[in-house]
């Protein structure tokens, strides 16, 4: 038995893990690399494994570098079942399906603007059919109910408290010689953050394959993290700017938005307008309406005082494309949320390209910003960024709230695996950049793991 790292390997996105069993095929995650273009062109377009020979995939979570590339998996071959919790299944309905509509429209607006050069046409990875294809392999899988993937392996999902739907996969192997509890953390959440349950610790298992995002960072405190909000509000709202807010539109958009409704409800900002510019948030907003057995506690007395928490009286959610455009034209103070949230591709690039030369604006960044992303350039306040083609002045104000991360720190990880190690023997460090996975593997060898490892891309480990 074996297991080959087919991405996500010192490197945030594109999780894919192929675990090899006496000829036998079990594919954890399908999800797109993303950073440079072309990279990420070749890597996505070209799996490292034959989908042929695959015999069934488990998805933790319907993040696009988790589920992005499944499409391509199906239509190069696949034919075995992709197994995931039921709020997954309905997230990847319209995310994936959204994902195919970005790519045909690129590869039309690139093809028109090179069609008198001699060039290749661009050929999107994937189109609607290739998706509404995949969706069909789909099952759901409730969270705490074994069932059999493959003849030998039995897999149940744990609530990683991360996205809605998200799982840590654990997977009982009895395959002869094999016979073995392997737990795939997929992305861990917090404890105690907004809307999700907290995540749950998988019981003895002897080999983790743990995400490693923010190993050797710690969140601010969540206390203060609405205060410091309206602080950010209040302070550009008094000099009449644009609040601009990149944003992944799972979950990120429904906990901040959630946020904004509690300090309207206390007063604590003004009532300016705030728009949600953004078609996927706004069916995925409506996916989250229907998967209340995913709120936790807080959440669900909330709604039964409140009402919806995802919808207020100066919150506006925008799918229209004139409506859109009409936004660069109004004047602050406002605050728009567009995706995507690394900043490369969607409504907030032309946002941006409107605001950001202007010192009014703040430019408010409340996720993970991958290398090589216009996300990244921005938090590294770097005074000159291309966007379109067509360099900018960066004169915005750029704040950056890392207590909004749906991720664990490294705090949060090491809780983690303290509360599963009673016959941990191995840990593979995935999903992470080497300055945080590196100093994690070392805090995870001094707690006493006998087998810390951080897999290069393309490696093939036996278990």
């Amino acid at each position: 038995m074996r297991i080959f790292f087919a991405g996500a390997a010192r490197s945030v996105t594109g999780s894919q893990h192929l675990l090899e069993f006496d000829g036998t095929r079990l594919l954890l995650d399908c999800g797109l690399y993303q950073g440079r273009r072309q990279e990420a062109n070749e890597r996505n377009r070209h799996l490292p494994f034959d989908p042929r020979q695959v015999d069934a995939m488990i998805l933790s979570h319907a993040h696009i570098d988790h589920s992005g590339n499944i499409p391509t998996l199906v239509k190069q071959g696949f034919r075995g079942s992709i197994t995931c919790t039921p709020a997954t299944r309905d997230l990847c309905s319209v995310m994936l399906r959204d994902a195919a509509h970005i790519q045909e429209a690129d590869a039309d607006f690139l093809n028109r603007k090179h069609a008198d050069q001699l060039q290749e046409p661009v050929v999107p990875l994937y189109d609607e059919a290739d998706v509404l294809k995949a969706l069909k392999q789909f099952r759901s899988l409730d969270y705490h109910q074994p069932a059999p993937v493959l003849p030998g392996v039995t897999c149940t999902f744990l609530d990683a408290g991360h996205v809605l739907g998200s799982a840590i996969v654990q997977l009982d192997i009895d395959r002869a010689p094999d016979r073995l509890r392997l737990v795939f953390s997929g992305d861990l959440g917090r404890r105690n953050m907004a809307i999700l349950r907290d995540p749950e610790a998988p019981e003895a298992p002897d080999v983790l394959v743990l995400e490693s995002t923010y190993g050797d960072r710690l969140h601010s405190p969540l206390a203060g993290m609405e205060a410091d909000l309206a602080a950010v509000i209040n302070r550009t709202v008094a000099r009449k700017g644009k609040i601009l807010v990149p944003s992944f539109s799972l979950e990120r958009t429904q906990e901040f938005v959630y946020a904004l409704h509690r300090l309207t409800l206390r007063k604590a900002i003004p009532p300016l307008p705030i728009y949600v510019d953004s078609p996927l948030s706004v069916r995925i907003t409506e996916i989250f309406k229907l998967h209340p057995e995913c709120f936790d506690e807080e959440t669900l007395a909330f709604m039964r005082k409140n009402g919806d928490p995802f919808g207020f009286d100066n919150l506006t959610y925008v799918s229209n494309v004139e409506d859109s455009k009409a936004l660069n034209d109004r004047e602050g103070p406002m605050m728009i949320l567009a995706a995507s949230g690394m900043c490369e591709a969607g409504r907030i690039l032309h946002h941006l390209r409107n605001s950001i030369e202007d010192a009014r604006n703040t430019i408010l960044i409340i996720g993970f910003q991958a290398k090589n992303t216009l996300g990244r350039k921005i938090v590294e306040r770097q005074p000159v960024v291309r966007i379109f083609g067509v360099e900018r002045s960066l004169e915005a104000e750029v704040v950056v709230m890392d207590a909004f991360s749906a991720h664990a720190d490294r705090d949060d990880l090491l809780e983690f695996v303290t509360g599963c190690r009673s016959k941990l023997r191995r840990v593979f460090l995935v999903h992470g950049e080497e300055e945080q996975m590196l100093p994690l593997g070392e805090r995870l060898t001094r707690m006493g793991i006998p087998d810390v490892h951080a897999p290069m891309l393309g490696e093939f480990v036996r278990l």
